[in-house]
């Protein structure tokens, strides 16, 4: 495949939110619905399968699904009852999983396989809207245990020559998770400064993108907006992907009141 596809790092909400009631106001579902829906326009052909990096995945050693018919993994818990019946059944690709492998392999870095893993609402959730009819073979990567910044962004970079091979790098995350946070107004100066900081860091070049958000703790509000980080660590993996491709922001509004943003990298006009 000639045409080298984009990396995206997306914000996926929060539990089966698109598909259930949760009370969210309508407006905010139907924006961020919308960008994802658009998302599958991104790359400049169909591609071949998905690599999708998901933030509720983490393992000790960076782990790729091998099933050639992953099941659903309903990880989130206390929503209605029709929120563990979404299907989402896109194929696997053990060939691609092995193809991680190798290249993770190849930089030094170690990794393992899981055949029995499904997908996580990280991944099933948001692209049930930008891949409906899951025809597009799909493969979880997870994150690294004790979620060192830059080790992912070195993660990501080992998996830059996907892009050039028909794969679409998905990193699943969010750029604000502070779960108490959420609907509560006060927060909203901690979203507006961290997610300032971000998009002003993302555009950056490759080099002090990267330096930036291997120290992303020191950004202003950071602790706040990320208790714990393993919503933001997928935005690691997709700048090590991209290279030197410097981001646009794609996405860029409020949920519930609080700010978020989607980063595209490599995109083509």
């Amino acid at each position: 495949m000639s045409a080298r596809m984009p990396v995206v790092f997306i914000p996926h909400g929060g539990g089966p939110w698109p598909f259930v009631e949760m009370g969210f106001p309508p407006e905010d579902v139907a924006t961020l619905a919308g960008y994802l829906r658009s998302v599958r326009d991104v790359p400049p052909v169909a591609p071949l399968a998905l690599l999708v990096v998901s933030a509720h995945w983490e393992a000790p050693a960076p782990t790729v699904m091998t099933s050639e018919h992953p099941p659903m993994l309903y990880d989130y818990y206390g929503f209605p009852p029709e929120s563990y019946t979404l299907t989402w059944p896109a194929p696997g690709r053990p060939e691609l999983a092995s193809r991680v492998r190798a290249l993770l392999g190849e930089a030094g870095i170690d990794n393992a396989a899981d055949a029995t893993r499904g997908y996580d609402h990280g991944t099933f959730v948001p692209l049930k809207l930008t891949y409906p009819d899951a025809d597009v073979p799909a493969v979880q990567l997870s994150l690294k245990e004790g979620l060192d910044p830059a080790e992912h962004i070195a993660i990501g970079r080992a998996l830059a020559p996907l892009r050039d091979e028909g794969i679409f790098i998905v990193a699943s995350g969010m750029t604000f998770h502070n779960l108490r946070a959420f609907r509560d107004p006060r927060a909203v100066p901690v979203s507006e400064a961290f997610d300032g900081w971000l998009r002003e860091s993302l555009v950056l070049d490759a080099d002090a993108r990267n330096d930036r958000l291997a120290h992303w703790t020191s950004a202003p509000a950071a602790r706040a907006a990320h208790p714990r980080e393993e919503h933001l660590i997928p935005l690691m993996v997709a700048a090590g992907a991209a290279g030197e491709d410097r981001a646009e922001v794609a996405f860029n509004d409020t949920f519930t009141g609080l700010r978020l943003s989607a980063y595209h990298f490599g995109v083509r006009l």
